[in-house]
C-alpha cells in the first residue's frame, strides 16, 4: 500500500511474559464505553478458546490500559490473543484486532490515532480469525454504507496478515532465547 495513504499499520511491539506470577502474560503496544469493550473482548476470546477440553477450568484475562493513542479496542484484542497464546491455552485459531476509520472525505485509515478517530465519520473495529480470515467480531461507531463496511473488512483482512506475522515473530523471539 502506498505510503501516506493511511492504509498501513503503525508500528507495534510485544513483550511476552512480563509478569512473573500468571501462567501467561503479554504487554502489547500498538500506537497506543468500558463495559461494551469488555463484553466484545470476552465474546471474541470465548469464540476461539477450546474450553470444552478443560470444562472445570476458568480463565481470567486481565488487560491494563497504560495509554490510548487510538485503536484501543484492536490493541486490547491483540493483547488478549497474545496473553492467551503465552499462557499456552488451547485455541481453535488465533485472532487479531484491526481498526479502520472512514474520514469525512471518504478515505480509509487503518489503525487510526485518537485524533483520526475523533475526525472520522465512522470507526470500525474487527476481530479477524487466523484460520479463514473470518470476521469474529465487529464494532462500529458512526455511520457508513454497506460498500464502505465491505471495504473496511477487506482492508482489515489484508492487515491481519501483518499482525499474524508479528505474532509468529514474537513467539519465535521468546522461545529462541537461550
Amino acid at each position: 500500500m502506498a505510503a501516506g495513504s493511511g492504509c498501513c499499520l503503525r508500528p507495534f511491539s510485544c513483550e511476552l511474559g512480563p509478569l512473573s506470577r500468571p501462567d501467561g502474560s503479554a504487554a502489547f503496544l500498538q500506537g497506543v464505553g468500558e463495559r461494551s469493550r469488555e463484553q466484545l473482548l470476552r465474546q471474541t476470546c470465548e469464540a476461539v478458546l477450546l474450553g470444552r477440553l478443560h470444562p472445570r477450568c476458568s480463565v481470567s484475562l486481565v488487560l491494563q490500559v497504560l495509554g490510548d493513542a487510538g485503536s484501543l479496542l484492536s490493541c486490547c484484542l491483540n493483547a488478549a490473543c497474545m496473553g492467551l497464546l503465552d499462557a499456552g491455552l488451547p485455541l481453535g485459531s488465533l485472532f487479531c484486532g484491526v481498526a479502520c476509520a472512514l474520514q469525512p472525505n471518504g478515505s480509509l485509515v487503518l489503525d487510526p490515532t485518537t485524533r483520526q478517530e475523533q475526525e472520522a465519520r465512522a470507526v470500525l473495529t474487527f476481530a479477524i480469525d487466523s484460520a479463514e480470515k473470518k470476521v469474529l467480531m465487529a464494532s462500529t461507531k458512526g455511520t457508513c454504507s454497506m460498500e464502505e463496511m465491505q471495504q473496511c473488512i477487506a482492508a482489515a483482512q489484508n492487515a491481519a496478515d501483518t499482525i499474524f506475522q508479528f505474532y509468529r515473530d514474537s513467539i519465535r523471539r521468546r522461545y529462541s532465547k537461550s
